[in-house]
């Protein structure tokens, strides 16, 4: 697995399934702020597949859901058939977000079950107060770069900071 972060303005996503696994991935999709979001509960045609970046099938028979997954590989759509390892392209992990920041546990897969204990465990560790650590780290980046410093050179300023704030103490 190769982990990436997508912005979810720019994807088009489609959603395919009866029940509550798909209702859930829909409203993490919102959450997320995507736009370009459409639902059907069977099988799209195939000029619907064809605009979408990602499709997430869920709450369907296996039958139907592997139809729509060759469909989706067919067309080089990236599919995920929501716990049927075989059929899913990527994983969806399990996600903290403190505005900007935001960290992820997967799996690949294997046990989402453990996932989602990693992230409440970690979710403690990582409060609300990240988010203005963030963005107290990211005004310093940016004066930095301002004051002509290289990358490597905001990288080692970047510890010392963490370091001298003693956030991972």
């Amino acid at each position: 697995m190769f982990p990436i972060v997508l912005d979810t303005k720019t994807i088009h996503f489609i959603l395919i399934g009866n029940g509550p696994l798909i209702e859930k991935r829909r409203a993490q999709l919102a959450e997320y702020g995507a736009v370009h979001l459409k639902l059907f509960h069977s099988m799209p045609e195939i000029e619907e597949l064809k605009k979408a970046h990602i499709v997430y099938v869920a709450d369907l028979p296996l039958p139907q859901a592997e139809e729509i997954a060759a469909a989706c590989r067919d067309l080089g759509v990236l599919v995920n058939v929501e716990d049927v390892m075989h059929l899913c392209d990527f994983h969806t992990p399990s996600v903290i977000r403190r505005g900007d920041l935001l960290l992820s546990v997967s799996t690949g897969g294997k046990s989402p079950g453990l996932a989602k204990r990693l992230r409440e465990y970690l979710s403690h560790l990582f409060g609300p107060e990240w988010n203005e650590r963030l963005e107290d780290l990211a005004q310093k980046r940016l004066q930095w770069r301002a004051e002509g410093l290289d990358l490597k050179k905001v990288a080692a300023n970047t510890d010392e900071y963490i370091e001298k704030k003693k956030w991972l103490a």
